[in-house]
């Protein structure tokens, strides 16, 4: 055991943190996933009606709101990223609140931006 572990604690900016990277291997599968779906499109429309019949299922829903959270995570902690590099936002005050948008943001974001999809219809189960 680290001698730290008794003093160290959790804070918002650690998370973001982890998110970001947990994010990156997130957007790497739904990359492979987007190839598969071009590939799958390539191959005709019966292959094409096949793989959109498991996108329109709840399952594939759960994987397209999932790709919904880490392509605005993506976008938020990147703009976290970019504030921070002009030397901005340093300040505990700030880096936490840029943090706490970060983490939750995406979260609010994604269920809204599935909300409105439902509700005009784009989208059903």
């Amino acid at each position: 055991m680290s001698p730290f572990t008794d003093i160290w604690r959790w804070h918002m900016t650690m998370v973001a943190s982890i998110l970001f990277r947990v994010t990156i291997g997130a957007a790497t599968a739904g990359a492979i996933l987007l190839l598969g779906w071009v590939a799958v499109a390539a191959s005709g429309p019966d292959a094409f009606a096949s793989v959109a019949a498991v996108s329109g299922s709840p399952f594939g829903l759960f994987i397209w709101f999932g790709l919904t959270w880490v392509l605005l995570s993506f976008l938020l902690n990147g703009a976290r990223h970019l504030i921070n590099d002009t030397g901005a936002g340093l300040d505990l005050k700030s880096a936490n609140l840029m943090a706490q948008v970060a983490v939750w943001g995406p979260i609010v974001l994604a269920v809204l931006f599935w909300v409105v999809l439902f509700a005009t219809g784009k989208v059903s189960l």
